[in-house]
């Protein structure tokens, strides 16, 4: 996401005075129903082409939700580049490349894994 973006996203929020509205509570809860808009646009589709003829609505709700994380990480004080660059961190050392790689297995099961191996 470019600052330049970022900054669009808060002007946008900032003409229509809307911060006042804007508690992380709230945030929270719009972020956790747009991410539930978005998987409504797979809901019942079975095939690739089902979901395919749905990527218009896919990008707008994808959109949204992007648009509201970004929102209660700025209302949080969360410096989002450096939040996500350290989970990566993080998912780095759950996730050695070595016991992980072509393995869709969740951290916990991944050493359990490699050592029956």
């Amino acid at each position: 996401m470019s600052a330049d973006t970022l900054q669009r996203i808060l002007e946008f929020r900032d003409e229509r005075n809307w911060k006042q509205f804007h508690n992380p509570k709230d945030l929270a809860i719009s972020l956790s129903l747009e991410a539930a808009e978005l998987l409504e646009c797979f809901q019942w589709s079975g095939k690739d082409t089902e979901v395919a003829g749905k990527t218009a609505a896919m990008k707008e709700e994808l959109s949204d939700v992007v648009i509201y994380a970004l929102l209660l990480a700025d209302r949080l004080g969360v410096d989002i580049d450096t939040a996500v660059r350290e989970k990566i961190q993080v998912n780095a050392a759950k996730y050695p490349v070595q016991e992980s790689y072509g393995n869709s297995a969740k951290y916990n099961k991944l050493k359990q894994i490699a050592r029956s191996s």
